[in-house]
């Protein structure tokens, strides 16, 4: 057993505490909790643990910022009007979070990536599915009702054809990251029925807000953390970022000069130049020459555009007059 203080033991305590003689304790223990209480602390839980770096979630945004662009840009030309499409969130949930986010009935793909394991999920809402129906059927979606109610088949097939176009968007954007082919496995409309990796597991969920007209609605991608973990090393931000920039660059130069080929251009043969008076030009009959500076044999210059480009000899082709192009005109030649 512990000693008992007794009287007079308690009242000395007590006077050395009004005196200050236990200043020192009091203080040591005030500067400590002080410390405590000075470090940074960051909560964590256990039942949604990070498995994604922040470095890492950005990349992933990244590679689904062009993705938006390219689809946005496909619905587009295919549907004859406008359509945005944007990330609006990049986070990481539980499998069970995200599925009981999503509407109940709603158009549920199951994807495969190959050459990657697993399957994720592509999940685009009604409130812009119907309207994108509606618009492929000829409709104006002014005064549109969403049904509450799975597609019909022929629904299907006509979504079909806005998911075709989003898996070729996902594979050119994923292309940056890794060579993979992304296929439709399931369709379902009842998200809750499906489950692809355990209720507890973590999964990245891009969503996408798409807006067609006056209408908007959500698209929705969820990535299992093991589909993805094989190339996580890859995902770093600074240097996928890089490789980004310098294979977009590439990317648009061919594109550009694919639609460059296509353009029509005007391009005009300059015989020669001189210079007349008013009164010479308002006496010019049929049958009068106007002698020049240069020779019959002379060059030609071709313009393009009103810019001069080529150098070449007049002669026939065929039976038509020609020119045929010797050499690149100079910077300052002559006309």
């Amino acid at each position: 057993m512990a000693d008992v203080l007794d009287q007079s033991e308690v009242d000395a305590l007590l006077a050395a505490v009004e005196t200050g003689g236990v200043e020192t304790a009091t203080s040591d223990a005030a500067m400590a909790a002080r410390s405590a209480t000075n470090k940074e602390v960051h909560t964590y839980d256990f039942k949604r643990p990070e498995r994604v770096s922040k470095e890492q979630m950005r990349a992933i945004s990244g590679i689904h910022d062009a993705f938006a662009r390219n689809f946005g840009a496909s619905l587009s030309g295919f549907l004859r009007t406008i359509v945005e499409i944007r990330v609006a969130t990049t986070e990481q949930l539980t499998y069970s979070e995200f599925i009981y986010s999503l509407p109940n009935p709603t158009n549920f793909n199951l994807l495969t990536v190959e050459p990657l394991e697993g399957q994720i999920c592509l999940e685009i809402s009604p409130l812009i599915i119907y309207p994108i129906i509606d618009r492929l059927l000829g409709g104006s979606n002014s005064e549109l009702f969403i049904p509450q109610r799975p597609l019909t088949m022929i629904e299907q097939r006509l979504v079909g054809r806005i998911t075709d176009r989003a898996l070729s968007a996902l594979t050119e954007s994923w292309s940056e990251l890794v060579k993979v082919e992304f296929k439709i496995e399931e369709v379902e409309s009842n998200p809750h029925l499906v489950q692809i990796v355990a209720p507890n597991e973590i999964v990245v969920v891009i969503g996408f807000e798409m807006k067609l007209g006056g209408r908007a609605g959500t698209l929705s991608l969820c990535i299992p953390f093991n589909v993805i973990e094989p190339v996580m090393d890859k995902l770093v931000t600074q240097g996928w970022l890089a490789y980004q920039r310098r294979s977009g660059a590439e990317d648009k130069s061919e594109e550009i000069a694919r639609s460059v080929g296509a353009t029509y251009v005007d391009v005009t043969a300059q015989l020669a130049e001189t210079e007349i008076t008013i009164q010479e030009l308002i006496g010019l009959q049929v049958g009068d020459i106007i002698q020049t500076s240069k020779s019959m044999t002379g060059d030609i210059v071709l313009q393009v555009e009103g810019e001069s480009k080529f150098v070449g000899k007049l002669g026939k082709h065929k039976g038509a007059y020609a020119v045929k192009i010797e050499r690149h005109a100079e910077v300052e030649e002559p006309v």
